[in-house]
């Protein structure tokens, strides 16, 4: 193919297929060439706010100058290594650095190489735990519309949509319940004691189901659930890929509640979207039950990049900024220009159920306030904010910021009257 006189979005088209996208419809991917800050330039020099942080993975902002230094002297020094049987400095020290501030009862790191390979590994982890204990408990409880990835294993504890149709009869046994409320907890208790003894494990998104629609729930309601279920033996794994790393106003959604998880899952923002890394922790107790004279009670799952020193290392230079002043102080000055803007645009005619977690702000557009990924008008919305330079993908109706924490308040000003000169 001869390239020389195509752009990069043309040469793309030709070879390119990308996730989440309707390809007779789509048309031409826009081509970023560089980004810096929380902007990013395509390949004819316009700028974008990235307002997404590029699918909620940048804390710090594009090009981060100490993250890109780390690790570039992490290149120098050790690109890979296997880590089955052995180790390396980074992966010690991040294992150390991220049990410093996850709950107190985690204990133990497992690497993998994205959010949905560490849902994965929880539920491998969950059904083994039991297994191994000589007990047999193959369902899962879920909530229905959560979501947490698009591997097998994630695909079947998410909630049942149209992403999941071709597969539905090759997903596993999952109990599926909706989201806790003061009105509906007896019912969803009774639900979970009569598969009490069968179900391994609960995976959840704590306070904000992201990709669901940026649903918000209580805390108080979750921990009265998690209560419930630890009072039946079932197993807790906490889904923080999308809100931990101070989403939610505290470094994890973990921080605003009482009940600890059993088991954590971690990415996206874990090494400050520099690139792909996950991580799945869990208490000694889980631990234990794979410290067993039978081999075959080993938990049988790697991956050939697991613990990769380069990832390991940019979320070392992540986690060092995000536990900075500069940084902590931006997450509040983000959340009050989000609270102030939530009033403004609450009782616009356009927009129905406004909601705000931390520096997660959405807002459904449409009076009826029904939330759909497949509802074609809402691209509209999607263009008309791009040509204005901002980057915001709405999941159907539903309109959300997640900024980079670097964002300025010039920057948040502009994409807010953007909205509503665009709602309106």
């Amino acid at each position: 193919m001869n390239t020389q006189n195509l752009t990069w979005a043309q040469r793309d088209s030709a070879v390119n297929w990308h996730p989440f996208t309707a390809i007779k419809t789509a048309g031409e991917a826009v081509a970023i060439t560089h980004g810096e800050g929380a902007y990013l330039y395509d390949e004819n020099g316009k700028r974008y706010i990235d307002a997404i942080s590029s699918w909620w993975v940048n804390l710090h902002g594009h090009a981060h100058p100490y993250i890109a230094g780390q690790v570039s002297e992490q290149l120098r020094t050790l690109e890979h290594v296997i880590f089955a049987g052995f180790t390396h400095p980074s992966a010690v020290a991040l294992s150390e650095a991220l049990l410093t501030v996850l709950p107190d009862n985690q204990s133990k790191v497992f690497y993998s190489d994205n959010g949905s390979t560490a849902v994965e590994v929880a539920l491998k982890m969950s059904l083994q735990y039991a297994y191994n204990r000589g007990e047999k408990k193959t369902k899962i409880l879920a909530f229905k519309l959560g979501y947490h990835g698009d591997t097998f294993g994630a695909m079947a504890v998410s909630g049942r949509s149209g992403w999941t149709e071709p597969f539905a009869e090759l997903l596993f046994d999952v109990i599926h319940i909706d989201l806790p409320t003061a009105d509906n907890l007896r019912e969803i208790r009774t639900v979970i004691d009569e598969h009490a003894d069968q179900i391994a494990c609960f995976v959840y998104e704590p306070l904000v189901l992201g990709a669901g629609g940026m649903v918000m729930y209580e805390a108080a309601h979750l921990d009265a659930l998690l209560r419930h279920c630890r009072s039946k033996g079932i197993l807790l794994v906490q889904d923080e890929i999308f809100v931990g790393f101070g989403r939610t106003g505290r470094m994890f959604a973990a921080d605003h509640l009482s009940e600890k998880p059993d088991m954590m899952c971690l990415s996206k923002g874990l090494t400050g979207g520099t690139m792909p890394l996950g991580v799945t922790t869990c208490t000694d107790a889980v631990h234990q039950a794979f410290c067993t004279d039978n081999v075959y009670g080993t938990l049988f799952h790697g991956h050939s990049f697991t613990a990769n020193p380069l990832a390991c290392r940019a979320a070392l230079a992540s986690l060092h900024l995000l536990k900075s002043e500069e940084t902590r102080a931006s997450i509040a000055r983000i959340c009050n220009r989000h609270a102030a803007f939530r009033a403004r645009v609450a009782t616009h005619a356009t927009i129905n159920s406004v909601r705000q977690c931390g520096t997660i702000l959405a807002m459904n557009m449409g009076a009826d306030g029904a939330d759909s990924y497949f509802r074609n008008q809402y691209r509209a919305v999607f263009k008309a904010l791009l040509q204005k330079g901002i980057l915001l993908r709405p999941l159907g109706n539903v309109l959300y910021l997640v900024p980079p924490y670097c964002i300025s308040d010039d920057d948040l000003r502009y994409i807010y009257d953007a909205i509503i000169e665009v709602l309106e």
